[in-house]
């Protein structure tokens, strides 16, 4: 009998993990009159909704930006309210209001839904170079291959395996055991900080990060790399040089984009393997980088696009003729 509770109470230990009631968010590191770059983030947040829901709004209203394309224009406006709304508000109740502590529950949910938008956000921006990629180089078959249909249908199945790969990804923590220090060197509940914290084996942890870094991080950048290369292959192809850069302009936009999400992002990842980065200097840029695409999206599409320009125009002109009217 004693031989048997000593295998019981070894076997309850194998699967006992041990879980925190809360974590601590540190944050930055001495530097003064922080207050101020909260305050900033708080009208970065403000502006982020006013422009994503003023983009959304125009594109539900004007039926002439019920295409495709729009759709992708939709889904990353979307996802940009979405993601700054996931991370903005509690990162201001954190460090404005001092509410350092998060309880193990929310810290899990608010990685999950971190993680799940920034990734939405990174793939839809794959998607759009798909639709320029069909545009420039098949233009005659635009119009089959880039449909309603099937743009829902690449919508739908990026959300379902993006929600799931990270659902498990993030369910994984629950199999850690953290039985030392409980503080989040970061600005969020970050995994990687996170789960270096744990005291057992985390081996398949850091597998799943390094699957979605690349992923999420690596993949899409390099596909838009090469969808552009048959872009400018097929725009040499053009003999007129005002059609060449009449295409080049409908691509504009989308470059932005690109750029003002994927270099900060990818030049703080690597800034960080190749060389020792303050944690302040790496929490400044982690928090620009997965907050100002989000407030210049909406901006760029709304000024760059001349589709977008036309229709809040013809929006505004309805608006006023019903004034008018009444």
């Amino acid at each position: 009998c004693l031989l048997l509770n000593i295998l019981f109470s070894q076997v309850i230990l194998n699967v006992t993990f041990v879980r925190p009631e809360k974590f601590y968010i540190s944050g930055f590191y001495n530097i003064p009159y922080t207050q101020y770059f909260y305050i900033f983030l708080c009208f970065v947040y403000v502006m982020t909704v006013i422009g994503n829901v003023f983009l959304l709004s125009v594109i539900c209203l004007l039926k002439t930006l019920h295409s495709p394309k729009y759709m992708i224009v939709f889904n990353l406006a979307l996802t940009d309210l979405c993601g700054s709304t996931a991370l903005i508000p509690k990162l201001l109740d954190t460090f404005l209001f001092d509410r350092r502590y998060i309880l193990y529950e929310a810290c899990l949910s608010y990685m999950f839904f971190f993680l799940l938008f920034g990734s939405l956000q990174s793939w839809t921006l794959l998607c759009m170079a798909y639709d320029r990629f069909v545009a420039i180089c098949f233009p005659l078959r635009y119009h089959s291959i880039v449909s309603k249909r099937s743009v829902a249908v690449i919508l739908l199945f990026m959300w379902l395996i993006i929600f799931s790969f990270l659902a498990f990804t993030v369910g994984n923590i629950n199999r850690l055991s953290f039985c030392g220090s409980l503080v989040i060197q970061s600005f969020h509940c970050d995994h990687g900080p996170l789960i270096s914290l744990s005291c057992n084996d985390r081996s398949l942890n850091k597998i799943m990060a390094y699957v979605a870094l690349i992923l999420f991080m690596c993949i899409p950048p390099i596909l838009i790399v090469i969808t552009y290369v048959f872009i400018a292959i097929a725009l040499s192809r053009i003999s007129s040089k005002v059609e060449r850069l009449r295409a080049l302009k409908t691509c504009s936009s989308h470059i932005i984009l690109v750029a003002t999400f994927f270099l900060p992002l990818v030049a703080t990842n690597i800034a960080s393997v190749v060389t020792y980065l303050h944690p302040n200097i790496r929490i400044i840029n982690s928090c620009f980088t997965h907050t100002i695409p989000s407030l210049l999206n909406p901006i760029i599409y709304s000024l760059k696009t001349e589709e977008v320009l036309n229709a809040i125009k013809k929006l505004f002109q309805r608006n006023r003729l019903k004034i008018i009217a009444n």
